[in-house]
């Protein structure tokens, strides 16, 4: 139940926040996302849910992109 709810949480906010106009906003949905991404791999694991486990780990890689995109390679620069 608690796994449901912190992706329902955090979730959200990822997606509320990356469709922001503002990009100071919106470059913080990928730290949701990535913060999101426990919840999916806990529920996915104790449900048996092996596809959505495994497209699980496409997400993350998804999140860490942006991570990358929004944060890191913005210092570098």
């Amino acid at each position: 139940m608690i796994g449901q709810v912190w992706i329902a949480v955090f979730g959200v906010a990822a997606i509320w926040l990356s469709m922001s106009p503002n990009q100071k906003t919106a470059r913080w949905g990928c730290v949701f996302g990535l913060l999101g991404q426990p919840g999916w791999f806990y529920e996915t694991w104790i449900a048996g849910q092996w596809g959505i486990f495994a497209l699980s780990f496409l997400y993350l890689l998804s999140w860490i992109r942006g991570i990358k995109t929004h944060w890191l390679d913005r210092r570098s620069a």
